[in-house]
C-alpha cells in the first residue's frame, strides 16, 4: 500500500496538474474556468493523500509491523504531530471530494440556472483554500490532548475532548458526512450522466465524471465499517462487547480500509477511464501531447528565423 500509493498519487498530481493548468488557450474562458475545477480539488486532494501516505501511514507500518513503542522523547513526532496531520489531510482530501461531486452535479444539471452555479476558477482557489485553513486550525487541539500513555500508545486523556474527537471527527465528519453527502450527489450527478444523451459536456468532463463518480462509490463503501466501529464504541461498552481478538480484528480491517482511499484513487481512476490512461502513458513514457509538439514547432521556427536574420545582418555589417 505504502509503495503503490506514493506511485499513484505522484502521478495523479502529475496529471490533475496538466488538468487544472492547461496550456491551450480557449475562446471561452468561462467554460475553461469552470471545467478545471474538478481537477483543482483532485490536485489537492491527491497531495493530501500523499502526505498522509509519507507520514501516518508509514509510522502506523512502524507500530504494527514491527511492535514499535512510542516514548515520551518521541511523543510529539510519532503522537501528537502525527494524530494532527492524518486528521487535518484526511479531511482536507474527503472535503476536496465532496466538493468536485458536487461540481460535477452542478455541471451535468440540464437546467442553465444550476450549471451557472459552478464558481470561476479563482472563486474555486479562494474555496479551497478556505477548506484548508478551516480544517489546519480546526485539527489544532489534536496536538495538544494527544499524549503518550504507560504502555506506549497514543491516547487522548481529556474525557470531554475524548468523546468530541470521537463524535465529530470520526463518526461525523470522517463517516457519516461524505457517506450521506456523497451518495446524494453522487446518485444525482448518476441520473444526471444517463439523462444528458447530448449535453454540452466535453469527453473529458464526462470522464471526470466517472472517475468521481467511481471514487464515490469507493469512500462511501470503505466509511461505512469505519463509522460502525466508532458508533459501537458509543452505545456498547468495551469490556461487555465481544471478545478482544474479535473486536482487534475488526479494528485492523477497518484501518486498512480507512487508508485504502488515499492509496486506491489512481488505480481507480486508471482502470475505469481511458483519457485518464492516456495521460497516464504518455508521462510515464514522456511523450508530448500535440499542442507541446506545435508550441516547440513554433518555437524552432522562431528561432530559426532569428537565427538567419542575425546572420544577415552579420554578413551585412562585414
Amino acid at each position: 500500500m505504502f509503495i503503490l500509493g506514493i506511485i499513484g498519487n505522484l502521478l495523479n498530481i502529475c496529471i490533475f496538474f496538466r488538468w487544472s493548468h492547461p496550456t491551450n488557450v480557449s475562446k471561452d474562458k468561462s467554460n475553461l474556468s469552470t471545467k478545471s475545477n474538478g481537477s483543482l480539488y483532485l490536485l489537492v486532494s491527491s497531495t493530501s493523500n500523499l502526505i498522509i501516505i509519507l507520514y501516518p501511514l508509514l509510522t502506523r507500518i512502524i507500530f504494527d509491523g514491527f511492535q514499535y513503542s512510542i516514548t515520551e522523547d518521541s511523543s510529539f513526532v510519532l503522537c501528537k504531530f502525527r494524530y494532527y496531520i492524518l486528521h487535518t489531510f484526511d479531511l482536507i482530501s474527503l472535503t476536496c471530494i465532496c466538493m468536485a461531486t458536487f461540481d460535477r452535479y452542478l455541471l451535468t444539471s440540464r437546467q442553465v440556472r444550476i450549471r451557472n452555479l459552478s464558481p470561476m476558477k479563482k472563486r474555486t482557489e479562494q474555496m479551497i483554500l478556505l477548506i484548508i485553513i478551516l480544517n489546519i486550525v480546526h485539527s489544532i487541539p489534536i496536538g495538544f490532548y494527544f499524549d503518550v500513555s504507560k504502555s506506549g500508545d497514543c491516547l487522548i486523556e481529556s474525557h470531554v475532548y475524548f468523546y468530541y474527537y470521537l463524535v465529530v471527527f470520526q463518526i461525523i465528519l470522517h463517516s457519516l458526512m461524505p457517506i450521506v453527502f456523497l451518495s446524494i450527489f453522487g446518485t444525482l450527478t448518476y441520473r444526471h450522466l444517463k439523462k444528458l444523451k447530448h449535453t454540452g459536456l466535453s469527453r473529458s468532463d464526462k470522464h471526470l465524471s466517472h472517475m468521481l463518480l467511481l471514487m464515490s462509490v469507493a469512500i462511501v463503501l470503505s466509511s461505512i465499517p469505519y463509522c460502525i466501529e466508532y458508533i459501537s464504541y458509543i452505545f456498547v461498552p468495551f469490556q461487555h462487547s465481544q471478545p478482544r481478538s474479535f473486536l482487534y480484528l475488526y479494528h485492523v480491517i477497518t484501518s486498512i480500509l480507512f487508508y485504502t482511499n488515499p492509496v486506491t484513487s489512481f488505480y481507480i481512476f486508471y482502470i475505469s477511464t481511458p483519457n485518464f490512461r492516456k495521460h497516464v502513458k504518455k508521462i510515464v513514457l514522456c511523450r508530448k501531447s500535440p499542442h507541446d509538439q506545435q508550441a516547440d514547432s513554433l518555437t524552432t521556427l522562431i528561432l530559426c528565423h532569428n537565427s538567419c536574420e542575425q546572420k544577415k545582418y552579420d554578413e551585412e555589417y562585414v
